[in-house]
C-alpha cells in the first residue's frame, strides 16, 4: 500500500484535501506533529469531506519517532533542494512519499541523510514550490502510474 506522509503540516485546507486524495487512491495517510492545527479544525474536515471513513490516518508525535519505526529503502523525500527529478525514481506499491512544512520544507539534516532519495517534482526556474497537495497528487499518482495504478483502474 503507497503511504504518504506529512512532516509538520501547517495549512489545514492542504492537509484534508491531501486526506482527500489518499482515501481516493487507497493510500495510508501519515502525519507527523507537531501540527499547525487540530485535527478538529473545521478547514481540515471539511475539506476532506465525506471522506474520512475511508482514509487510514496514522498519526506519530515527532519526526524522529516515525524515523525510528519506519526504515526502509522505499521512502522517498521531495524537496526543491535537489535536481533529481520524481520521473526518476523507481516507486513500488509500498513506497513512502515523505512531503514537508508549506512553509520550510523537509528539515535539511534529513535531506542530507537522505539524498539519494531525495527528489524534486521539476517546475520553471525562479519558481519555489507547488501547492503541498497539488505535490502530493503528481508524486502519488506517478507512484500509482508505475504499479499499474494499484488496481483502482
Amino acid at each position: 500500500m503507497l503511504k504518504i506522509v506529512l512532516v509538520e503540516p501547517e495549512i489545514p485546507q492542504n492537509a484534508g484535501n491531501i486526506a482527500r486524495t489518499c482515501a481516493c487512491i487507497g493510500a495510508q495517510l501519515h502525519m507527523v506533529e507537531p501540527f499547525g492545527f487540530r485535527l478538529s479544525d473545521k478547514y481540515f474536515s471539511r475539506s476532506g469531506c465525506d471522506y474520512w471513513d475511508k482514509v487510514e490516518l496514522i498519526r506519530w508525535p515527532s519526526l524522529d519517532k516515525f524515523l525510528e519505526e519506519n526504515q526502509c529503502k522505499d521512502m522517498w523525500f521531495f524537496t526543491g533542494r535537489v535536481e533529481k527529478s520524481f520521473r526518476a525514481a523507481k516507486f513500488t506499491e509500498n513506497s513512502w512519499l515523505v512531503f514537508g512544512r508549506e512553509t520550510a520544507g523537509l528539515p535539511p539534516k534529513l535531506i542530507e541523510d537522505n539524498k539519494d532519495n531525495c527528489l524534486r517534482i521539476p517546475m520553471k526556474p525562479g519558481l519555489r514550490s507547488l501547492n503541498l497537495s497539488n505535490a502530493v497528487a503528481v508524486a502519488a499518482y506517478e507512484a500509482l502510474g508505475q504499479n499499474s495504478d494499484l488496481g483502482i483502474l
